[in-house]
């Protein structure tokens, strides 16, 4: 039986079974999109696809580096942190090609935890979707950098003076990704694999960094492929004596990190896409329009769901092909949002302003999300912008919050971030990124020590 072909929970024993495994890898992703998970023996496994299980909710309520939030309701102290109820997705299978046939399973939280787990989030969007008579599809794509170290090396050096896997700046270079090739088959083939396939896999600008782009699916299984292959890379990486990082901008010497993602609607009655009319202006439909207006609007509103850390701040400057105004162009990369004109199948919009350490789930739950709120009130787009938009005057309405804590108040303040996420979220995660503006400033930069210790 292939993995991928699991869609129930009996065929889910069968494969385990047929495999003879005495464990199973059961995997969620808490608010930063960091995979927690654990081996689950075959009998609990079981137990657990008729019943379910139980996770400790403080994943849901810390921090990438394990650090518990003071200032959530949802769990905490005050809670003494119970476990809270999680189903596993059969039709999410996948084998994990070097642990000797392990198989790995996603779950997702239920329950009162259901309305701040980030998966979750993104399928009420979906299921708003659905509601209006649209079917979401979606493919995202990532640049990461890679090094010439080791887990311990970067600590060792303070995370500074690391080496790059490649030196200089070589995008879409033919002589990397052949003196490499051997990485570049390791990463295509376990993509294909773990049913992550990407699309296109090349060198971008700067050194040791490559882009992936994932293959486009329907909404929910675009974000699990894409969490999967944040993870798995970076795992993969770290077995070849490699480390991968996503961050959003690791060097001010070079662009930050991107995480686009590529949105489509269709038609759930089979009639095709939402988003194609040949009559109109650069084939865009009224509905797509509409959708493109909602992202506009909302995306000073929701930036904290697609630029999520201190650091998602940095790459959002003029001139490094990331976006500084909620803009919107056709077949321009210097837009926020950029409408790609094509066939019935192929007509589409980019949002480029996701950057890559965003959790997926929550980065498409914001771009799909917004746009339906846009088709729902039907507002219609700004100007469109013909040109370099990063020399161009746009108007106050348009502009994005410079830091994740006045995202964060933006977030916290937004109507319509509300109705399409609830309070419970929208309360909980803009305190999860007020807590990690918190954390930043307890600390000292180099920059400051440079600039004030002796001057000053």
């Amino acid at each position: 039986m292939e993995p991928r072909k699991i869609s129930t929970f009996e065929e889910a024993r069968q494969i385990v079974k047929e495999r003879g495994l005495s464990h199973i890898k059961v995997g969620l992703f808490d608010n930063d999109g960091v995979m927690r998970g654990k081996y689950m023996s075959r009998e609990k496994f079981f137990s657990a696809l008729d019943h379910g299980f139980a996770f400790c909710d403080v994943v849901l309520g810390w921090d990438v580096k394990d650090q518990l939030y003071d200032n959530v309701t949802f769990t905490g102290w005050h809670t003494g942190f119970p476990d809270a109820p999680v189903r596993i997705l059969p039709h999410t299978c996948r084998e994990i090609p070097f642990e000797d046939g392990m198989l790995l399973f996603l779950a997702e939280f239920e329950g009162a935890a259901e309305v701040v787990c980030p998966r979750a989030a993104l399928r009420r969007v979906i299921d708003r979707a659905t509601g209006l008579g649209f079917e979401p599809f979606a493919a995202l794509e990532y640049e990461f950098f890679l090094f010439d170290e080791t887990p311990d090396t970067i600590r060792e050096k303070n995370f500074k003076d690391l080496k790059p896997m490649t030196p200089g700046w070589f995008g879409y270079s033919m002589l990397r990704n052949s003196t490499h090739a051997e990485l570049y088959h390791e990463i295509m083939e376990l993509s294909e694999k773990m049913d992550f396939p990407l699309e296109g896999l090349h060198t971008e600008t700067g050194p040791g960094v490559i882009e992936a782009a994932i293959s486009v699916d329907s909404a929910i299984q675009s974000a699990d492929k894409a969490a999967l292959f944040k993870t798995f890379l970076k795992i993969l990486a770290q077995r070849l004596g490699l480390v991968a990082t996503f961050m959003a901008k690791w060097s001010a010497d070079y662009p930050g990190q991107s995480g686009h993602i590529h949105l489509s609607l269709r038609n759930k009655d089979g009639t095709g896409s939402s988003f194609y009319d040949a009559v109109n202006p650069h084939t865009m439909s009224d509905i797509q329009r509409q959708f493109v207006a909602g992202q506009q609007r909302l995306m000073p509103e929701l930036l904290c769901m697609m630029a999520p850390t201190v650091n998602s701040y940095t790459r959002l400057i003029p001139g490094f092909w990331a976006p500084t105004d909620a803009t919107w162009g056709v077949e321009n990369r210097t837009t926020a949002l950029r409408v790609v004109p094509g066939s019935e199948k192929s007509q589409r919009v980019e949002h480029r302003l996701g950057s890559a350490d965003a959790n997926p789930y929550l980065a498409l739950a914001a771009a799909l999300g917004a746009g339906l709120y846009g088709i729902e009130q039907q507002w219609q787009p700004e100007k469109e912008i013909t040109g370099n938009s990063y020399d161009q005057k746009h108007p106050a309405k348009l502009a994005l919050p410079r830091t994740l804590w006045d995202a964060a108040q933006a977030f916290k303040g937004s109507a319509a971030g509300r109705d399409l996420f609830g309070d419970a979220f929208v309360d909980h995660f803009a305190a999860s990124r007020e807590w990690e503006e918190r954390e930043f400033r307890k600390h000292i930069t180099d920059w400051e020590m440079e600039r004030y210790f002796e001057i000053i």
